[in-house]
């Protein structure tokens, strides 16, 4: 019988047991409820605009990072193998299937640049998260964005039928950002088998972390079987650690080889103890998902109370319709303290607002009500 990985064990016992768990490991000064969280200095505004998670980095994490300060006078190559022998662990992988970068957003520049270079075509949903193709760009890359569908979904159908033989890459956001909706499973995995016999498909799982749908695969098994596909994977959400700029992608060894050879930053000592501590800390990433559950009911509970229409999310956010021009309605926001996420085009009649600690939640709720009434 193979060993139970992190991942595998968190899923299987279920979020209702990790929470038992938690309560027992945790102090009793550090309660779910009474978990500290320190707002951004000089910043009163609840800031629900990044899809930030408020309450990491985890004590544990903190301790580690302090415990090895001595060690930031030296370059970081040194220091990486026990980082990568974690992920490769918990993703159930070899090492060099690994590739660590500055947060997933160098993940996706590297390979947009590497796929997309002179005239490489770039298929993508529209909207989502597009810093892989407006970097592509910069480098000759010709981008062709299929609209969602009106549910918001994935046009799956429509990107595939856009395959040519100059698509070099598909990119695919699941969950997407900013709509945070989830393609079906099997959807997805037929898309993916399929349209890496002819390219290479990246799948941005960002967000993976928050799906709600009990045992939804990642695409790294499509990686395990020798598909031409990547996935990105970030410690800047669940895990809280978005200013340490920490993630990784997953990719047979070739291409994660080509892939290495066209990073721009090195990841730095400080973020690879964090990460490598982040991955051992399983209380405070179930912690991090009850939370987040917590804020997006009461965010569904303000909407639901006005009336507003929005879509069930997997992610750390929710995407609504607020009735009012986007410019404005983030201005009438800000001035009751609560800042929301950027027009995403060309859905602009749509809004992004993240989820936040329960006074944030509070803050939002009774600025739409200000706004509304």
């Amino acid at each position: 019988m193979q060993p139970v990985s992190r991942r595998d064990w968190l899923r299987l016992s279920g979020l209702a047991l990790a929470s038992l768990s938690l309560q027992q490991k945790l102090p009793a000064t550090e309660s779910l409820a009474e978990q500290p969280f320190m707002p951004m200095p000089g910043n009163p505004m609840a800031r629900l605009s990044s899809n930030e998670n408020p309450y990491g980095p985890s004590e544990r994490v903190k301790k580690a990072i302090i415990d090895k300060m001595d060690v930031v006078c030296r370059y970081p190559f040194s220091y990486q193998d026990e980082l990568l022998q974690a992920i490769a662990d918990w993703e159930g992988v070899s090492k060099d299937h690994i590739v660590l970068t500055a947060g997933s957003t160098e993940g996706l520049k590297i390979a947009g640049l590497t796929l997309g270079w002179k005239g490489g075509e770039i298929i993508a949903p529209d909207p989502t998260f597009n810093s892989l193709m407006v970097y592509a760009e910069q480098f000759g890359a010709k981008i062709h964005k299929i609209p969602v569908k009106p549910s918001l979904d994935h046009d799956l159908v429509g990107m595939a039928a856009k395959i040519n033989e100059n698509t070099k890459l598909i990119f695919v956001c699941n969950p997407n950002n900013p709509t945070g909706t989830l393609i079906p499973e099997n959807d997805l995995r037929s898309f993916c088998k399929q349209a890496a016999e002819k390219t290479t498909v990246f799948v941005d799982e960002a967000y993976f972390d928050f799906i709600t749908t009990p045992d939804y695969p990642s695409m790294v098994e499509l990686v395990k079987q020798g598909l031409n596909v990547i996935v990105s994977r970030t410690f800047s959400k669940v895990y809280g650690l978005a200013g340490l700029r920490m993630g990784y992608l997953v990719a047979n060894p070739i291409m994660a080889s080509k892939l290495i050879a066209n990073r721009v930053a090195f990841v730095g000592t400080v973020g690879m103890v964090a990460a490598k501590e982040a991955l051992a800390d399983k209380a405070f990433y179930a912690f991090s998902l009850l939370k987040n559950k917590e804020a997006k009911d009461h965010i569904y509970a303000t909407l639901d109370s006005l009336g507003l229409v929005y879509m069930p999310s997997h992610t750390n956010f929710v995407f609504f319709k607020p009735k009012k021009e986007l410019g404005a309605f983030n201005k009438e926001l800000e001035k009751w303290g609560v800042q929301a996420g950027r027009p995403f085009p060309p859905l602009i009649e749509w809004s992004r607002i993240s989820t936040g600690t329960m006074e944030e939640m509070q803050q939002f709720r009774i600025a739409m009500q200000k706004i509304y009434s």
